[in-house]
C-alpha cells in the first residue's frame, strides 16, 4: 500500500491470509474474541502452554522433589538466559541471565561500567529514557559524584540538561558524536524508546561510544522480541530487558541483563551476591567471583517465573524473530496509513518515526484530549491502547499475538470515538495506571 493509498478491510484479511505468523494467535488464552488488545508493548498475552508449565512445575517439580528440585533449578538463570539470547538476542551462549528485575540489573550493570572507567566524570542518558532508567542514574551520578548529562530530546529536559537535535526523540550518531569525550564513563540509551517507538541505531552509536572508550548499557525492554538486535553482529556490550511485554512472559516475570563474552572479566557488579561466588556451596569468608556468566547473579532466581520465560521465547523461536521483526513493521505501517486516512483529519499528530527501520513494534498518536480519548477506548470501545504523558495515545502490534483484522478494527473504533465526541462524557475512575 502506497501512502496515498486508502486502506480497505479487503487489504487487511488478505495480509493476515499471507501472515505465516498467524497461527500463533491461537497458542495465546483468549477470553474476548471482541476485544482489541493494542497494548503488548506493555503486557504481553498468556501462552496456553505456559498455564501448563506453571501447573507442571507445581505438582511435578516443587510439589514432588522439594528441595532436591535445586539440582537442576540451580543453574537455569543460566539456561534460560541461553534460550532467550538464541531466540531474541542475536547472540551465542554464556551471555545472558534471566534474574531478577530490568532495575536491578539496570543498576548493577551500569554501576559496573562506572567502575571500570575511573578517572572518567560524566554519564550519558536522554530526557526521553525511560523514568525509573533516569532516576536510578541520577542516584548512580550522586553516588559517585559524577556529572549526569541529560540530552533533551524530548523537550522535558532533566538534570545536566543540555540541546541535540532530535526528531520523534530519535538519535543519529552524528548528533550525538560532538557530546562524546574521554571523559564520559557511561552511556545509557534505549533500543527503541518507550513512548515514541524510536528505534535506536546500535551499532553506530556502540560504535561511536567505542572510539572514546566509552560503554553503552542498553535498555532493549521495549524492544526485545518485537525486533532483530543482533547483539553479535551490532557489537553491543551491555544490555537489559524485561520478559512480559513482547516476551509474553507474564506479570512480574523475571527480566534478563547480557554481557559480552570479552568483557565480562572487566566488571565487577556493586551487588555481590552468593550466587556469584565462584565456589558457592563452601560458603567462605571472601567474595571470590566466578569466572562465568553467573559473576552478574546475585540470589536464586525466580524457577516459576523462568517456566513462563522459557515457553514465550520457545514461541519466539520458533517463530522466527526476522519474521516477528518483519510483521512488526507491517503492522505499524498499517497504523501509520490508518492514521492519515482516519485521524490526522480529526487532529491526531504522529510522534513516530515513519520509516520502518527507524521504530519498533508501537506508535504514538499525539492528541491534546489523548487521556480522555485512551479511557473511553477501554471503556466504550472494547479496544485498550494506553496513555502516556504528554498527550499521547500509544498502540502496538505484538506480531505473534495480533492479527492485522485487529489492529484495523482497533483504530476504526479509535476513529468512531473520535467522531462521536463520546468519550467526552465519561469521568475517569482515579485508576493511577494509563
Amino acid at each position: 500500500m502506497s501512502n496515498d493509498a486508502q486502506v480497505s478491510l479487503d487489504d487487511v484479511l488478505e495480509l493476515d491470509a499471507q501472515d505465516p505468523l498467524a497461527g500463533f494467535k491461537s497458542e495465546f488464552h483468549i477470553t474476548d474474541p471482541d476485544l482489541c488488545y493494542l497494548d503488548g508493548n506493555s503486557l504481553g498475552r498468556l501462552p496456553k502452554r505456559t498455564v501448563e508449565a506453571v501447573n507442571s512445575f507445581l505438582t511435578d517439580e516443587w510439589g514432588s522433589q522439594l528441595v532436591d528440585g535445586w539440582a537442576h533449578w540451580i543453574d537455569q538463570a543460566q539456561s534460560a538466559g541461553d534460550l532467550l539470547a538464541r531466540a531474541a538476542l542475536g547472540a551465542g551462549p554464556g551471555q545472558t541471565l534471566v534474574c531478577d528485575t530490568t532495575s536491578v540489573n539496570f543498576y548493577q550493570l551500569c554501576v559496573a561500567a562506572v567502575k571500570a572507567r575511573p578517572g572518567r566524570s560524566k554519564l550519558i542518558i536522554d530526557s526521553a529514557n525511560f523514568p525509573t532508567d533516569r532516576y536510578i542514574a541520577a542516584g548512580i551520578a550522586e553516588q559517585f559524584g559524577l556529572q549526569l548529562v541529560t540530552l533533551n530530546t524530548d523537550g522535558s529536559g532533566g538534570p545536566g540538561a543540555v540541546e541535540i537535535d532530535a526528531e520523534n526523540e530519535l538519535i543519529t550518531p552524528d548528533a550525538l558524536r560532538p557530546h562524546l569525550d574521554e571523559d564520559v564513563a557511561l552511556l545509557t540509551l534505549q533500543a527503541i524508546n518507550y513512548r515514541s517507538g524510536a528505534r535506536q541505531n546500535l551499532k553506530q552509536i556502540t560504535e561511536l561510544a567505542r572510539e572514546k572508550g566509552i560503554l553503552v548499557v542498553w535498555d532493549c525492554s521495549h524492544a526485545v522480541g518485537s525486533i532483530s538486535l543482533d547483539f553479535e553482529a551490532n557489537g553491543v556490550d551491555l544490555a537489559v530487558g524485561c520478559t512480559y511485554k513482547y516476551g509474553n512472559s507474564g506479570p512480574g516475570s523475571p527480566a534478563w541483563l547480557y554481557v559480552r563474552k570479552e568483557i565480562q572479566q572487566e566488571l565487577r557488579v556493586p551487588i555481590q551476591g552468593w550466587f556469584a561466588q565462584d565456589k558457592q556451596f563452601e560458603m567462605g569468608p571472601f567474595f571470590e567471583p566466578t569466572d562465568e556468566m553467573r559473576r552478574f547473579q546475585i540470589a536464586s532466581p525466580s524457577i516459576m517465573g523462568i517456566r513462563g520465560v522459557e515457553v514465550a521465547f520457545e514461541m519466539i523461536e520458533r517463530a522466527g524473530i526476522e519474521n516477528i521483526q518483519r510483521k512488526a513493521g507491517i503492522g505499524t505501517k498499517l497504523m501509520i496509513d490508518l492514521y492519515r486516512q482516519w485521524l490526522q483529519p480529526l487532529g491526531y499528530q504522529l510522534g513516530t518515526p515513519e520509516q520502518a527501520h527507524e521504530r519498533g513494534g508501537h506508535i504514538i498518536l499525539v492528541h491534546p484530549e489523548a487521556k480522555q480519548i485512551a479511557y473511553a477506548l477501554r471503556k466504550l470501545k472494547n479496544v485498550i491502547p494506553d496513555y502516556r504523558e504528554p498527550g499521547a495515545i500509544r498502540l502496538a502490534i505484538s506480531p505473534l499475538a495480533t492479527s492485522y483484522q485487529e489492529v484495523y478494527e482497533g483504530f476504526k473504533r479509535l476513529k468512531e470515538l473520535t467522531e462521536s465526541g463520546d468519550y467526552r462524557n465519561l469521568s475517569q475512575d482515579g485508576n493511577r495506571v494509563t
